[in-house]
């Protein structure tokens, strides 16, 4: 008794409510049926050429240069200082924490990360290079500042884990 009650009001309901919809498209209410006047903005806008980058302006190519001569020169001092600071670390790996063999090892950590600032402060400098070129949209030598961008950044990222993996050796990190 009770589902045929609560089957009829709700049939009663949706009637009601279907009712008032086509009364209310009888009273003069807005199509919502697209006009004319829209048709005319359908028209796809026009596709903008942008011009490729041009070369390398002439006064960026110096300090690329340098830059690039800067990393490799940091990067032969890691690789020499690397093979001293491993066999310290080594030999202090079984040193209690705050040992001679551990400070030793870890002053040799630090002036491993030492000889990276030369290849650090050019990845700062010519990332605010690259930044500034494109907030101003000079768009021209981009591809060469990024690929030199990119190199460095890879010689940075594997000097660091170098460095961790050599202080995840010493006891107490």
């Amino acid at each position: 008794m009770k589902r045929t009650v609560l089957t009829l009001s709700l049939a009663v309901a949706a009637s009601l409510s279907l009712s008032a919809c086509a009364a209310a498209q009888n009273t003069g209410a807005p199509s919502l049926a697209k006009r004319s006047v829209e048709g005319r903005f359908d028209v796809a806008p026009p596709p903008v050429v942008v011009a490729p980058p041009g070369p390398l302006p002439a006064d960026l190519g110096g300090r690329l240069g340098r830059w690039e001569s800067d990393a490799a020169a940091a990067q032969q001092a890691f690789a020499a200082e690397r093979n001293t600071a491993a066999s310290l670390v080594s030999a202090a790996a079984g040193a209690a924490v705050a040992s001679e063999r551990w400070v030793v090892a870890q002053q040799a950590i630090s002036r491993l990360t030492a000889t990276r600032a030369p290849l650090t402060a050019a990845l700062a400098d010519i990332d605010r290079l690259y930044l500034d070129r494109s907030v101003a949209e000079a768009i021209d030598g981009l591809p060469e500042i990024y690929a030199l961008r990119d190199r460095l950044a890879e010689m940075v990222s594997t000097q660091d884990a170098v460095v961790e993996a050599l202080s995840g050796q010493l006891p107490g990190q």
